[in-house]
């Protein structure tokens, strides 16, 4: 059929008539096949009865094979990377880029308290839905069919060891990735996320006569996430001030859900997070991507000083 050596895919859409698939397929056909696949369509009801999808035409295939795929929609299923990413707007417009689906439509269903609700789940935990991995799925696959797709893979990650260790710590899976959002965006340093696990996980824990509901978490990128400003270096005292249920400095426990579609590795870091005494943590001022923690705030203040004076000696605002 091909008249290339490698193999070449058509995507059939909900525009295409007869004329249409002919066309796709003539730049990748040589004449003697494709007067084949005209005369197949002819004696069939193919062309009042076009099937979406993407197809693959491969190399030494022949009208009959390719006419048959088409036919009976045997279509090739897309590799689908759900990446960590940090907002579902950018989630939607990443997987329209693979499939046929539309990123506002996706958006929208996304966003839809009434799917939302049918799935387990409301507008701010849907991204626990979404574990990174790669994926095959057909590339006509609907927004629904999509998220049911997602639903499974989620329960099949949530395994009998997953599920354990987090009724072990005492929190429910959405608890786990929202406090793995929170864990991933403090750092990229697989090793170091158990620690830094750890240390949250002592502040939700954490009850005292000064913190009888649990210490706030006072997690700069929750900060971040309210003002929709992923791009701050620093977070300065008026930044704190913002009303929102993400401001994790004026209310405690854990946000309403995840910041982020965390990693495999983050979730892990929770699961398996570090135990320790330690309640404070800062970035070091080496600028490796790492932190030093502390037992007692006096401990972190002289951290936090060090890591202020290397920001102001690189003019980092």
């Amino acid at each position: 059929m091909l008249s290339h050596s490698e193999t070449q895919y058509v995507y059939i859409d909900a525009d295409d008539n007869i004329d249409s698939v002919y066309t796709k397929l003539q730049p990748i056909s040589n004449r003697h096949t494709m007067i084949g696949f005209r005369t197949l369509t002819r004696h069939s009801a193919y062309a009042k009865h076009i099937r979406e999808g993407r197809y693959a035409i491969k190399s030494g295939q022949g009208a009959f094979t390719v006419f048959r795929h088409l036919k009976n929609g045997m279509q090739e299923p897309v590799s689908l990377t759900i990446s960590s990413t940090r907002t579902l707007e950018r989630l939607s417009a990443e997987v329209s880029k693979k499939l046929m689906m539309d990123s506002t439509a996706l958006y929208h269903v996304l966003t839809s308290p009434k799917v939302c609700a049918q799935l387990g789940y409301d507008t701010a935990t849907i991204s626990c839905i979404f574990i990174p991995n790669t994926y095959a799925v057909y590339w006509n696959i609907s927004p629904e069919k999509f998220l049911e797709r997602m639903d499974k893979e989620s329960k099949d990650f949530w395994n009998g060891e997953r599920k354990e260790k987090a009724q072990a710590l005492n929190l429910t899976p959405v608890q786990v990735i929202t406090l793995a959002s929170i864990v991933d965006e403090e750092t990229a340093n697989d090793a170091e996320k158990p620690m830094i696990a750890g240390m949250y996980y002592n502040r939700l824990m954490l009850r005292t006569g000064e913190y009888p509901n649990g210490m706030p978490l006072q997690a700069d990128p929750t900060i971040k996430y309210a003002w929709k400003k992923f791009g701050l270096k620093r977070i300065y005292n008026n930044l704190l001030r913002i009303d929102s249920p993400y401001n994790t400095y004026k209310n405690t426990g854990l946000p309403p859900g995840p910041i982020r579609i965390p990693t495999v590795a983050g979730i892990d870091a929770v699961l398996n997070l570090t135990r320790h005494d330690y309640l404070y943590m800062c970035a070091k001022e080496d600028f490796s991507g790492t932190h030093n923690f502390a037992k007692t705030y006096q401990e972190h203040l002289t951290n936090a000083a060090k890591y202020s004076k290397a920001l102001n000696e690189r003019g980092i605002k």
